[in-house]
């Protein structure tokens, strides 16, 4: 018998009983909000398998690494990277008007990061986490200089 790879999200829609969904039909937003999640949870596993730190360092540095500005750096450093169709959603999730806007740092970085968090977002309803596995190390590579 064969094995079968069966993702998380697999398992959270058969056990949660979600369905199937037209992931085409969803706005860059929404790619964005289940994105932004998806980094967060990479870069918090990075960090805690890195190192038993107090959680107040571990907050600290991930904090560094998940806001605006970084993601924004990211994003740009692995433009060359993306897809035609990441940049597509990139693109139509970083000119999207969203309903909050930054309390510190620049509305430029914002759009970019909710781009980078939309290609996130989707690549993970894709069941593509190798994807995106190695556009974050790609980005984080590329930007480790300047942390």
């Amino acid at each position: 018998m064969q094995d079968i790879d069966i993702t998380f999200l697999d398992k959270i829609k058969s056990e949660l009983e979600t369905g199937e969904q037209d992931i085409r039909s969803y706005s860059p937003l929404v790619f964005a909000y289940i994105g932004d999640c998806i980094y967060e949870l990479v870069i918090r596993c990075k960090l805690v398998l890195e190192a038993n730190e107090q959680v107040q360092k571990l907050h600290k540095k991930a904090t560094s690494l998940v806001k605006a500005e970084a993601q924004a750096r990211i994003v740009l450093s692995i433009m060359d990277e993306l897809t035609e169709e990441e940049v597509t959603i990139y693109k139509r999730a970083r000119n999207a008007k969203p309903h909050t806007t930054p309390k510190n740092g620049k509305l430029g970085d914002y759009h970019k990061a909710t781009g980078f968090e939309a290609v996130m977002g989707y690549l993970y309803l894709t069941n593509q986490e190798d994807r995106i596995l190695y556009l974050i190390k790609t980005g984080l590579a590329n930007i480790e200089d300047n942390l």
